[in-house]
């Protein structure tokens, strides 16, 4: 079996440090801000790999070579059968939609690392090194 020692010093300087609820709330904050953080960044991927897969679906219309055929397209659940140019209509307003989408999310995942950071740096001040407020690599 094996034992852990502990100093008395790393005892006494765990000891030493005060939470406020000032300073519980900031802890708090942080952490919510960061769960909100990874969901964006988890929405931006999807966000981007949809934006891949429509400009795919683009490059896939190129290679058609009969103009008149029908080309089904996803609306909601079910699919549309549209012609050639309303087809890339649809893709390109689709596109232009996660587009959009992309920007609004890193925006707002700008402005959360924001106040992450000025969160961390009024914690880490306090706490010195008594505080991680990293994120674990994965």
């Amino acid at each position: 079996m094996a034992t852990v020692a502990v100093s008395k010093d790393s005892l006494e300087s765990d000891s030493d440090i005060h939470i406020t609820l000032e300073d519980q709330q900031k802890i708090n904050r942080f952490a919510r801000h960061n769960a909100k953080w990874e969901e964006l960044r988890d929405d931006l991927k999807n966000k981007k790999g949809d934006l891949q897969n429509l400009e795919d679906a683009s490059d896939d219309l190129l290679l058609v070579d009969d103009e008149s055929a029908p080309i089904p397209f996803v609306v909601g659940e079910v699919f549309v059968h549209f012609n050639m140019e309303e087809a890339k209509e649809k893709l390109e307003e689709a596109k232009d939609k996660v587009k959009k989408d992309i920007e609004a999310i890193e925006a707002e995942c700008t402005n959360i690392k924001t106040l992450m950071s000025d969160l961390k740096t009024q914690l880490y001040a306090k706490f010195g090194n008594s505080i991680n407020l990293e994120a674990e690599e994965e």
